[in-house]
């Protein structure tokens, strides 16, 4: 019990750090500024041609085995301050069970970081489940003040939340990430 509790609070720790913005002096921070502001001119020329919201697709990415997979897109509003989380993050897609077995499901679970009016982060967790074989399910939803987007894939037995091996083994795929 404690080994679950340390290890869920170093995670929480680590994704809030991976948050926190890095702070360089000398020349790392001149290298910084001299590439912030080539990318800035460069989203600034592209911005201007169309004003609309930066659309991506993600995926296919599967789980373990090739037991579930999931794809779709994630529109990010567009934004004036590259340092400032995204005013909202529409994420849109589906998840296919592609395991045989009646007991076994397909989940998509997304771990999505915002940040309050006083810019502390918080993290927040989406999960969509099926139990279908090759029946796609679709899914949608919208956060604000996004700052990063997260998925994992997974194909476990059929319960109401995710596992802690769901949550906590491998790596998470990062879809959108407010400082890139």
């Amino acid at each position: 019990m404690k080994t679950t509790r340390s290890l869920t609070g170093l995670a929480v720790a680590a994704g809030v750090l991976a948050l926190a913005p890095v702070v360089a002096s000398g020349p790392a921070q001149a290298a910084i500024a001299t590439a912030s502001t080539a990318s800035t001119a460069s989203t600034a020329s592209a911005s201007s041609a169309s004003p609309a919201a930066a659309a991506g697709r993600w995926g296919p990415y599967a789980a373990s085995g090739n037991r579930a997979k999931a794809s779709g897109t994630l529109t990010a509003a567009p934004k004036d301050d590259p340092a400032a989380p995204a005013p909202y993050v529409r994420v849109k897609g589906s998840i296919t069970d592609l395991t045989r077995s009646a007991s076994s499901c397909g989940r998509a679970v997304f771990r999505i970081s915002t940040f309050d009016s006083d810019n502390q982060p918080h993290l927040s967790y989406r999960d969509y489940r099926i139990c279908s074989y090759g029946k796609p399910l679709g899914f949608a939803f919208t956060e604000k003040n996004v700052g990063e987007v997260e998925l994992k894939v997974c194909a476990e037995s059929k319960t109401a939340k995710p596992s802690t091996t769901c949550l906590y083994a491998g790596t998470w795929k990062s879809l959108y990430a407010y400082y890139e």
